[in-house]
């Protein structure tokens, strides 16, 4: 498998009608959509009914059901409100009748100042040190190989050895990844937001699987984004390299509960994501 659209065409929707969008999913081994391209799509089609003086600062979004690829989604939107300083949109995913997303934004007008502080960027080797997905599961034959190596759009580094096909010691609640986008994006700090968005979903789980000794591609292991809670905090290019430091502070009952930290190259603190997951490992 190899990608024949750039990222901007899976990041982008189409209006059919007012304030309700189409998008295609991109083709994947599993036959579900990618869980960061949903999230993408519907933060896309929030953002494309508010000002141009507006940038989403929190999105809050559950997968219901798994979208089926082969199938083109559309997304309905509700504007819930529109303040001085604040709009909230409410967007719903479906398939036919099938709902199978339902999200909410809040925009925030820009040019604010305030108070300010952000934690600080741990220590990380270069990105360019570390060695590709590719490289990490070359010489493997299993469903996936292909789509790791050649079929995703970001090319991601981890820190320490990743659970692709085997899992990985120590068995730490904890990881960093490196990830930038292969194709330059377009300027606008939108994109770059929503590209943000998409991005993330490919490893947020990753640290539960590391600490319970599994790795994605080993038989009875299941997983699914279930909810998903991302804050953005500065604007940042994702065709940049940028840090997704995770950890995993709880899982039981079928469910991880996972976060992330997202910094630019140079410790600016991007984002802040928390999911729900879930994990069964049999």
């Amino acid at each position: 498998m190899t990608t024949t659209h750039s990222l901007a065409r899976w990041l982008s929707v189409q209006e059919t009608s007012s304030d309700s969008f189409d998008a295609e999913h991109q083709p994947i081994p599993s036959g579900r959509a990618y869980g960061g391209e949903t999230l993408a799509q519907a933060l896309a089609a929030t953002h494309a009914t508010v000002d141009d003086d507006r940038m989403v600062h929190s999105f809050h979004g559950f997968f219901l059901r798994a979208a089926d690829v082969s199938v083109s989604s559309s997304y309905d939107v509700t504007r819930v409100r529109d303040g001085r300083n604040f709009s909230a949109r409410s967007v719903l995913g479906r398939q036919g009748e099938r709902v199978t997303f339902h999200g909410f934004a809040s925009f925030q007008r820009t040019g604010i100042e305030g108070v300010a502080h952000s934690i600080e960027m741990p220590e990380l080797p270069d990105p360019e040190a570390l060695p590709t997905s590719a490289q990490a599961v070359a010489g493997t034959t299993v469903r996936d190989t292909e789509y790791w190596s050649h079929g995703r759009h970001f090319d991601l580094r981890h820190v320490d050895a990743p659970v692709y096909v085997e899992p990985a010691e120590p068995r730490l609640a904890r990881q960093a990844v490196w990830v930038r986008a292969f194709q330059p994006l377009p300027d606008d700090p939108v994109v770059h937001r929503i590209a943000l968005a998409y991005v993330c979903d490919y490893t947020l789980l990753e640290p539960a699987l590391r600490r319970h000794g599994r790795a994605w591609a080993q038989p009875g292991v299941v997983t699914a984004s279930l909810d998903h809670a991302m804050w953005w905090h500065h604007n940042g290019r994702a065709d940049e390299w940028i840090a997704l430091v995770q950890d995993s502070p709880h899982t039981g009952a079928d469910l991880a509960t996972t976060r992330a930290s997202l910094f630019s190259r140079d410790g600016r603190l991007l984002a802040t994501i928390a999911q729900h997951g879930l994990v069964q490992l049999s």
